[in-house]
């Protein structure tokens, strides 16, 4: 685990970084309008769709290649030489073909999927086809990114697409809200911003001699092509309702209540998905890590990435969250951002649910999706969309973006206890225990006493006291109680370096 650590510490702190980068940029999207070139709700609504279509597109056109990618490489890593290596000049085809298909596709559907938002939503309509471009960078990228997750080189593809992005994309930004270009032209640029970062990280692997691109069909993929591409078959099934299911929500919403609600709903996701963070960084690492720990049949590296994983992912994620919901109210006021952003507090309050619930239920997707019964993440994520589609549906409908989370929280809660209950009975993997417990009460003592004593302070010192006072109570009760083995052996560490010094 210590590895896995070293690189979770130095990608999260890269990736809080450019959430750091991005907390500025909505900041930029949000704030009051001046005498400067302010977004309007609808424009910021149409930027997070952006994104969600070109999930979808990415979920689709990747054709399930990316997890056949940090699933097979270590075979290939074993067999051939570097420039032998095939695998990510198929890959890269792959998705080629898959994104050509995704572009008909969206050509001939797109008259039935405007018709949607003609009314509400006619940004939308405007821009259609300047998400192509975003979705096809997001797609290349992505396929980088999962050679990156087999390579174990996940600090440089964590950095572009978490710190990076967000930098190229402040750059815009700025231009904007400065008047120096026109929205039109803002989300022209915008279109390319995965583009940038895919060629950057590109460049990178084949200056540091480690990707090559080999036209000639190895021994290894002739002996694994038919297990790759049942592998890949139900992962593309997988990976596509797994993508609808993430992103359904701006769609409805963006259908029934318009774009203006869509940016309110963003903003809540935005601020919820900061607790992810380490969970995505972790989950990056391991892959590899975890693909070569099923090859070799390592049962007890499994089991102890799976238990860690579980009980530091709920750590860190109450440490966040906890933090975020002493301060969000208050905070705000301070950054004087629109009053309509207010109304997304309770959706935030939903999804920090979710996403501890997510977080602390650990690696069992990734355990899942490198192991022999990688089919069963497909078969769990048709019980997700099943119960999620038409879920959100009904209650974005008649509750609005309330609806939305709660549906979110029964959707996730169902989808992480079925895949826990498959690795219980399947491999006897069972990582809670009585310290799940005491973690759970460590973190609401130290918020009730927090909020109870420091509430009424206002101001940046309100803030600052409030997070110092429940940051230390948390941290304190963690350490004391022995929760997790990497506190200690992380303190023990850092010892032996000051006092080296």
């Amino acid at each position: 685990m210590g590895s896995i650590r070293k690189q979770t510490i130095i990608s999260s702190i890269l990736v809080y970084f450019g959430f750091f980068i991005g907390a500025v940029n909505l900041f930029f999207y949000t704030k009051i309008g001046s005498n400067h070139g302010a977004f309007t709700l609808e424009q910021f609504g149409l930027t997070r769709i952006f994104f969600d279509f070109a999930q979808n597109m990415y979920s689709f056109g990747s054709l399930g290649i990316i997890p056949v990618i940090y699933k097979f490489y270590p075979y290939y890593k074993d067999n051939l030489a570097k420039h032998q290596i095939d695998l990510m000049t198929w890959s890269m085809l792959t998705a080629l073909v898959g994104f050509i298909l995704v572009v008909f596709a969206g050509y001939f559907f797109q008259p039935i999927f405007l018709r949607q938002y003609e009314r509400g939503s006619t940004l939308i309509v405007t821009y259609y086809y300047w998400m192509f471009p975003f979705a096809l960078g997001m797609l290349l990228f992505s396929v980088l990114e999962g050679f990156c997750w087999a390579l174990q080189k996940t600090v440089i593809s964590n950095f572009l697409k978490e710190t990076g992005l967000r930098l190229v994309t402040s750059l815009f930004i700025l231009l904007f809200y400065f008047k120096l270009i026109s929205f039109a032209l803002f989300i022209k640029l915008f279109a390319f911003l995965y583009l940038i970062i895919f060629l950057v990280l590109i460049i990178f692997l084949i200056n540091t001699n480690q990707l090559h691109f080999s036209f000639t069909v190895s021994r290894v993929t002739k002996k694994f092509r038919k297990k790759m591409l049942s592998m890949q078959i139900l992962v593309f099934l997988g990976t596509c309702i797994a993508s609808i299911a993430a992103t359904i929500d701006s769609f409805i919403i963006a259908k029934f209540q318009g774009l203006a609600v869509v940016a309110i709903f963003g903003v809540a996701q935005y601020a919820a998905n900061i607790v992810q963070v380490p969970q995505r960084s972790i989950q990056s690492i391991s892959a590899g890590v975890l693909s070569r720990a099923w090859k070799d049949k390592n049962m007890l590296e499994i089991a102890r990435i799976y238990y860690r994983s579980c009980i530091n992912l709920l750590i860190i994620s109450l440490f966040i969250f906890g933090n975020i919901w002493l301060n969000v109210f208050q905070g705000m006021e301070l950054l004087h951002i629109q009053k309509e952003y207010e109304t997304g507090l309770g959706v935030l309050f939903i999804l920090g649910m979710v996403r501890i619930i997510d977080a602390g239920t650990g690696l069992n997707g990734m355990v899942i999706n490198t192991s022999t019964f990688w089919r069963f993440d497909f078969y769990s994520g048709v019980i997700l969309l099943a119960f999620r589609l038409p879920l959100t549906y009904y209650l974005i409908k008649n509750y609005g973006i309330i609806g939305s989370a709660f549906a979110e929280l029964a959707a996730y809660s169902i989808y992480n206890f079925t895949r826990f209950e498959f690795l219980r009975r399947k491999f006897k993997l069972q990582p809670f225990n009585r310290k799940t417990l005491f973690t759970l009460g460590f973190a609401l003592i130290a918020y009730c006493v927090s909020y109870f004593l420091f509430n009424g302070i206002q101001g940046w010192f309100g803030i600052c006291i409030r997070t110092t006072v429940f940051s230390i109570l948390f941290i304190f009760t963690i350490i004391y109680g022995n929760i997790t083995p990497d506190a200690g052996q992380l303190i023990e560490q850092l010892k032996k370096r000051f006092s080296n010094r």
